[in-house]
């Protein structure tokens, strides 16, 4: 419990504290304004202070490191492990705190300060010593355990702060908490086993990389680097097929100097033989043509001539017989000649033919030693054009493999995280089967707490979702902000029970004037009567701060007197030293 607060800031308003139900009041005054409202009175910044004192951050737009308070020094008197210790911090060096108390046996032992006579401890092995002597947590905690309850996240529980966003829902301390967060500290809290949680966290993490992946390798950004594993076990076939053709053809490949001129002679000698093979093909067609006129060379035919004459009507005489003769024997003389002169051209023909076929068959014995000689090996650039080659295709042999490598370990992974989900959804399903009866009595608590507001019970269901465990928070009524506020109050009573019941708490609950923001009267003066009975009861300390003029006028239990709980020291925002630091800024 929370003993007193209290400063070195002469202005500051000591707090004195008891068991049970404390109600620190602030009076508001007409036409204050919002500035006022907010710094001038200091309930929220009460709540600040707490968290100040119990290590929370203090960053530069903190009021502690405000012009008007970071010189002064606050200080908490407060229960911790069965001990009464005092601690001390300054916005000037929020990063130590002081201690005094029997701390010496702590998990982290804190350091004497001669000059002070006090101990002194970092601001965050103060955290971790809180963490161990409230919660149970280890301290220091294993930095290589991720997703673990930490001492800032469970405390939050019991000391809600309106600009965290505490009280939007029951479940979350702040509007910026993860979900992993909210399943972790309220698993520890309820006696669950957390790491459950922790490892829901831990899949889904991974299972965001994989689903990264999978959709860069959809969308084409990471293409040339995934793909499906049959694919590219069938690419990795071909492009290792092509390396070894190229492997082989290396192996075997011999450089051969002059190639360059021998395949320039080669190709010299094909012309060669081709104009040949032309030339022979004209010839052919010369000898045919030959062919054909030498059996149209004949001598014309006396009697036809004799005839020819007769029809032209004219007598032919001796004479004329004699001349018929001689033209008879000049046209055989001229047959003969033609004749003559063709045969000698087609033997010349054949001649130039049988020359070139000589000549081609020479030729083409050459043009087979060359090409022997080029099929052997090659020239020395095309051996580095080759191994170039090779290179290229055992680069892309090895990107293919390692790609395969790749796509078979996300496939792989996504079957294992499968697996996992089962695993941890079935032994969630267990947690909650092996400890119904801790957790029947946080429903039965919300249950009870809730009906003591209104006439309907409200219900805690605890579930095993895929994703985790689910805490569903409801109290049948009309939507409306007041209903979320009573959700929480029960939420945070039931909490603080079953913690203190374990022997996981701070000792003490907290709850901001916000929580009242909205509610009906009557069931302010209900939660503020429940409050302090349960407090009484469980032995725990209820600390509420309210404005005056929001205290119930009726609705409390006959016998139950509020003013009794209220702090002597009031705030007030009338004045400029009114105020919780007794300073306006």
């Amino acid at each position: 419990m929370i003993r007193r607060i209290g400063s070195d800031l002469e202005s500051f308003k000591t707090l004195d504290f008891g068991p049970g139900l404390n109600v620190l009041l602030a009076d508001k005054s007409e036409g204050a304004t919002d500035r006022q409202s907010r710094n001038g009175a200091g309930k929220t910044s009460f709540v600040d202070t707490v968290h100040f004192l119990t290590g929370g951050k203090a960053g530069p737009d903190s009021i502690f490191r405000s012009d008007e308070l970071i010189n002064s020094t606050f200080d908490m008197q407060m229960d911790v492990g069965g001990d009464e210790i005092t601690v001390e911090r300054s916005g000037a060096t929020p990063s130590k705190v002081y201690l005094n108390g029997p701390v010496e046996d702590w998990p982290i032992p804190p350091k004497f300060d001669e000059e002070r006579g006090v101990f002194t401890l970092s601001n965050v092995n103060w955290t971790h010593s809180l963490g161990a002597k409230w919660f149970g947590l280890d301290a220091p905690p294993d930095t290589d355990i991720k997703f673990q309850p930490t001492f800032r996240s469970l405390f939050s529980y019991f000391a809600r702060r309106q600009s965290s966003g505490a009280f939007q829902a029951p479940t979350q301390q702040a509007s910026m908490q993860f979900v992993w967060d909210q399943q972790v500290a309220i698993s520890y809290l309820l006696g669950m086993d957390w790491t459950i949680s922790q490892g829901f966290q831990g899949l889904r993490e991974k299972e965001k990389v994989v689903k990264s992946l999978g959709k860069a390798a959809r969308s084409g950004e990471l293409g040339p680097h995934f793909g499906r594993s049959a694919d590219l076990r069938t690419k990795l076939a071909v492009v290792s097929r092509r390396v070894e053709q190229v492997r082989e053809q290396l192996n075997s490949f011999e450089v051969i100097p002059e190639y360059r001129a021998l395949e320039t002679e080669a190709s010299e000698i094909t012309r060669a033989i081709n104009a040949l093979g032309e030339e022979n093909f004209v010839d052919r067609r010369l000898i045919s043509e030959l062919d054909a006129a030498l059996q149209e060379e004949e001598a014309p035919d006396s009697a036809d001539l004799a005839k020819l004459y007769a029809e032209a009507g004219i007598i032919l005489p001796d004479l004329l017989k004699r001349r018929l003769d001689e033209v008879e024997s000049f046209h055989q003389t001229i047959i003969e000649n033609r004749r003559s002169h063709l045969g000698a051209e087609h033997v010349s023909a054949g001649k130039r033919i049988e020359d070139r076929e000589a000549k081609k068959q020479t030729l083409d014995a050459r043009r087979r030693q060359l090409m022997e000689v080029l099929q052997s090996g090659g020239a020395l650039e095309q051996y580095t054009a080759m191994r170039e080659e090779l290179g290229r295709a055992e680069s892309e042999v090895e990107t293919v493999r390692q790609r395969l490598e790749t796509a078979e370990m996300l496939e792989s992974t996504k079957a294992d995280l499968d697996t996992e989900r089962n695993r941890l959804s079935q032994a969630l399903r267990d947690d909650i089967h092996e400890r119904n009866d801790l957790l029947n009595e946080a429903i039965v608590s919300f249950e009870d707490l809730s009906q003591s507001l209104y006439e309907q019970a409200g219900s805690l269901t605890i579930d095993a979702g895929s994703a985790g465990p689910t805490f569903e928070v409801k109290i049948d009524g009309q939507r409306s902000k007041g209903i979320t506020n009573m959700q929480i109050f029960c939420f945070d009573l039931m909490m603080m029970e079953l913690s203190t019941n374990r022997g996981h708490s701070p000792g003490f609950l907290i709850h901001d004037s916000h929580l009242f923001d909205g509610v009906d009267e009557r069931q302010v003066a209900k939660a503020l009567q429940v409050g302090a009975e349960r407090a009484a009861s469980c032995g725990f300390q209820y600390i509420v701060t309210m404005n005056s003029d929001a205290i119930p006028s009726e609705g409390f239990k006959v016998g139950f007197d509020i003013n009794a709980h209220v702090l002597p020291t009031r705030l007030t925002d009338a004045t400029d030293d009114g105020g919780l630091f007794g300073v306006r800024f």
